[in-house]
């Protein structure tokens, strides 16, 4: 047994190396045979690298063809902090030289985080060719270092329509999962708001796409072919240049002038802090200005926005200038409402054009007096006088009949204001826009269920069909929604969703796709019930006791006739909001104006000067400056 012992052992010893020598032979056989073509594809792939270089987007141009949105291309070098590595003290220095800059300068664009982790950053801009051609030729000398073209947003035009525009920026994890399939990749750049959201299908070109041979060490050794980039396509829309800056432009000068004007009710100043103004074409739906103030310089967002930045575009303190108020700010009408009134008062047969209301300044309803603003009294009114001078009064009686008949009419005003488009999304293609509210004894009780403390009260009062007559109360609209309106009724009773895209063109200008006009349905508004609230809001800005008779002294009436409203609107403990609707020529309306100023004061006295302004322009006349106009109390 102890001469057999060492036997065994050694058979069993035999046994493993044999083992072990079948199972190394079995894995070079199959790395060999079974798995060659597999790694032959992977060592091919490890020697060629596949360069992705983003496409010049597609311009955004205007109605006329002006270029807003356009692409800055320069040859750049950029640095790929995963390929240079520890490399990065012996290299920067280096490149710093080529480049003729500080090494610390080049340093500081590694270290910005506004700069994507998948992309590789660039440190110069505007580099010359032979650069380029020198940093290539001596790649070992620089890895990670590369020169490509870089291609960046260019707005000739500032911050004009930045809030229609929308900027670009670096794709995130959620818009990556819903693009992967369109072939979108980590570092990519999408649109995120206005325009550049909306149209990102057609603004977005295929990148291109360039694969280099390389040795073990990185090294460039040739190129294997570049399929070239293809731009995206153009966007044409809606908007005319000249009438966004108009818009624009009176809107700052109106926000300036109540900034300046002693409110006297509050004991100081006007804030004034933000506003909007909408210019459409009632005729089809086109907007021409989509203005709202404050604004921003889509440009920041270039290469990344620089994080201290983009906090202050969202402090309170600087007035949130990315929010786009004229299709995002929610507001009380007013007494702009009083069109809706009108026409349900008048469709439904509550009252007709010979109907009067004494108004003597107040009226009580139920335990409440309801007062016009400043207690003016009016004397004797029919709805065209009552339109004209916005009594309060004749307005508070109408919507206290409304609610004593509500077995006969219902939710009349409701309904009226649902079928102008108030109160629900136009529709308009850009996004996060805002719906707005009008309310009724349904959703006045949905409210409070939903929510008791911000809503303590779920029952519908007489008092509050009241409020409703004169845009007061709980309701909430959009500057967009309110102009869309008006211009409904401008036109006759068709009801268009606001249209902002015109076309999508190729580079040589080829129309590839129209984006036509869309009406979403027809009023039926008979004469009878339309020419007397015509004659009542031409009476606003022509009549010599016209709430906006001030604004419009000396207005060409004669060549550009114009009919509108004014209103303004209580906001808890701030200053009233300003404003004014109105469209021309009356004859043929083409332009319809609506005017949004927050904190400002009445709408004749602050809205309705920059609406005079814009008009004045549309009609051919140079534009007055915009001053803080009296008038009547609303």
């Amino acid at each position: 047994m102890p001469l057999e012992s060492p036997r065994l052992r050694l058979g069993i010893v035999a046994i493993v190396v044999v083992s072990l020598f079948a199972a190394l032979l079995a894995r070079l056989w199959y790395l060999q045979v079974l798995a060659a073509p597999q790694y032959r594809t992977q060592a091919s792939v490890n020697r060629v690298r596949t360069i992705y270089t983003e496409a010049p987007r597609g311009r955004i141009l205007d109605r006329n063809g002006k270029v807003i949105v356009d692409n800055k291309v320069s040859d750049a070098v950029v640095v790929n902090r995963e390929e240079l590595g520890s490399r990065s003290a012996e290299v920067i220095p280096r490149l710093a030289q080529v480049l003729k800059m500080q090494a610390s300068d080049v340093q500081k664009h590694l270290d910005d985080k506004r700069y994507s982790p998948f992309k590789p950053i660039p440190v110069a801009t505007d580099v010359p060719k032979e650069t380029i051609i020198f940093l290539r030729e001596h790649q070992g000398d620089f890895p990670g270092i590369s020169g490509i073209q870089l291609t960046e947003r260019y707005y000739p035009y500032g911050p004009l329509a930045a809030h229609l525009l929308g900027w670009v920026g670096e794709i995130n994890g959620t818009e990556l999962a819903a693009n992967k399939k369109k072939g979108y990749k980590e570092g990519d750049s999408i649109g995120k708001s206005g325009i550049e959201k909306v149209y990102e299908d057609d603004l977005r070109g295929a990148p291109q796409v360039e694969r280099l041979e390389v040795d073990s060490k990185g090294r460039v050794l040739g190129s294997l072919g570049t399929t070239p980039a293809v731009q995206g396509h153009d966007v044409q829309l809606t908007i005319d240049l000249d009438v966004q800056k108009l818009a624009e432009d009176s809107l700052q000068e109106g926000l300036q002038a109540a900034r300046s004007t002693y409110d006297k009710g509050q004991a100081k100043r006007f804030i004034a802090p933000a506003g909007s103004v909408v210019v459409q074409d009632p005729r089809d739906g086109s907007i021409r200005a989509l203005a709202s103030n404050p604004t921003y310089d889509p440009s920041i967002f270039v290469n990344g926005i620089k994080p201290e930045l983009f906090a202050q575009l969202n402090d309170p303190g600087s007035g949130f200038p990315l929010n786009d108020r004229a299709i995002q700010g929610l507001y009380a009408p007013g007494s702009t409402f009083k069109l809706a009134t009108s026409l349900a008062a008048l469709g439904h047969g509550l009252i007709d054009p010979t109907y009067t209301v004494d108004d003597g300044g107040k009226i009580k309803i139920g335990n409440q007096i309801f007062k016009n603003a400043l207690g003016e009294a009016n004397g004797r009114v029919n709805i065209v006088r009552a339109l004209t001078v916005s009594s309060d009064v004749f307005f508070y009686t109408l919507g206290n009949q409304f609610w004593v008949q509500r077995s006969q009419y219902g939710d009349a005003m409701q309904d009226e204001a649902h079928q102008l488009g108030l109160g629900k999304k136009t529709g308009i293609a850009l996004p996060f826009e805002a719906s707005g509210r009008i309310p009724d004894p349904e959703t006045r009780k949905k409210l409070h269920d939903q929510n008791p403390k911000a809503f303590p009260n779920g029952q519908w009062y007489a008092g509050d069909n009241v409020n409703l007559a004169i845009g007061q109360g709980e309701m909430v609209i959009t500057p967009l929604q309110l102009v869309n309106a008006y211009a409904t009724f401008a036109n006759g009773g068709t009801v268009w969703v606001p249209r902002v895209g015109d076309s999508i063109k190729d580079q040589i200008g080829n129309v590839l796709r129209q984006i036509p006009p869309q009406s979403s349905r027809k009023l039926d508004i008979p004469p009878q019930v339309r020419d007397p609230i015509m004659q009542g809001l031409t009476g606003v800005v022509t009549d010599g006791r016209g709430t906006a008779a001030g604004a419009f002294a000396g207005f060409p009436f004669g060549t550009f006739p114009v009919a509108g409203k004014t209103g303004t609107a209580q906001a808890g403990n701030k200053q009233d909001t300003s404003l004014f609707v109105a469209f021309g020529p009356t004859t043929d309306p083409q332009y319809t104006v609506g005017v949004v100023m927050e904190e400002s004061g009445f709408g004749a006295s602050a809205a309705a000067p920059v609406a005079r302004r814009i008009l004045e322009a549309l009609a051919g006349k140079p534009p007055p400056n915009v001053s803080y106009a009296g008038g009547g109390a609303d």
